[in-house]
């Protein structure tokens, strides 16, 4: 995975975390902070990675998901409880504190947003390079 710096992606991880924190910021609860917020933070994600990572967009989309759904376990195990970490705004924020089946479906519908858009941006690219 070659490291190469893509301004394009970055503007986008940079609107998105500007997003993710208007969306804290602004919604306390409901579908936009919850499931929404969830959908938008694995293309964050991505976009920041991509940002750096030259590769083909499933080798960072996976590891993406996988990370997701990683966090999401440890909200079910109450992770930052067992430490003794529940009381730290922060760490709430970003890890969360609630198993939710509806985020694992944002999550997943997150990634498969990119990877089709990642696929439909090549295709049109390879069409405007042949003509």
């Amino acid at each position: 995975m070659p490291l190469k710096f893509n301004k394009t992606y970055l503007i986008v991880a940079v609107v998105l975390f500007i997003t993710e924190i208007l969306i804290a910021t602004f919604f306390k609860y409901g579908f936009i902070r919850y499931t929404f917020g969830d959908y938008l933070v694995v293309i964050l994600l991505y976009t920041a990675l991509k940002s750096f990572i030259d590769t083909v967009p499933v080798i960072i989309a996976i590891p993406v998901l996988i990370f997701a759904f990683f966090i999401e376990v440890l909200q079910l195990i109450n992770i930052l409880e067992l430490l003794n970490l529940n009381n730290n705004h922060l760490l709430k924020l970003i890890f969360g504190s609630t198993f939710r089946i509806s985020d694992l479906v944002a999550y997943t519908l997150g990634i498969l947003t990119v990877l089709v858009t990642e696929y439909v941006l090549d295709r049109i690219n390879l069409k405007t390079n042949k003509s």
